[in-house]
């Protein structure tokens, strides 16, 4: 079944009106949406990002470089993320549109996972990552 993550997306002003919310309600909120997710048996893992500003590493040259940003064409901050265990990128669609993610700027945007089954097989380091994921658990 294809894994799809669900990235977060806000906006300065999405920060704003967070600094006004009540953080046990925003907690509740994702704690029932989790639920769901975890009941459906859809849920892969869940995390939040920190705020504060990451780093890029730009490997346009070598040894890559690391800076405080750009971090792209975009404004908006990643705010975490869930992976998705579902039939199709529609599904995740509607699994997006039940997160409780409010407020202006506030976006869900979803991308395909690849599989390591879509790699090649017969790649040591594809074998390597195989064996450690069934040592894990994770396959």
């Amino acid at each position: 079944m294809p894994k799809y993550m669900v990235i977060m997306r806000s906006t300065d002003e999405t920060l704003a009106a967070f600094e006004n919310a009540d953080f046990a309600e925003i907690m509740d909120q994702m704690g029932r949406y989790n639920d769901q997710l975890i009941k459906a048996g859809v849920l892969v893992a869940a995390e939040g990002l920190d705020n504060e500003p990451g780093v890029v590493v730009d490997h346009s040259s070598q040894p890559p470089v690391v800076t405080d940003g750009p971090y792209g064409e975009t404004k908006e901050l990643f705010a975490g993320f869930w992976i998705l265990n579902v039939a199709s990128q529609e599904e995740a669609v509607e699994w997006a549109r039940r997160a409780p993610l409010t407020g202006p700027g506030s976006k869900a945007e979803i991308r395909r996972v690849a599989s390591i089954d879509e790699f090649p097989q017969d790649n040591e380091w594809i074998q390597k990552e195989r064996a450690w994921r069934e040592a894990n658990g994770q396959l």
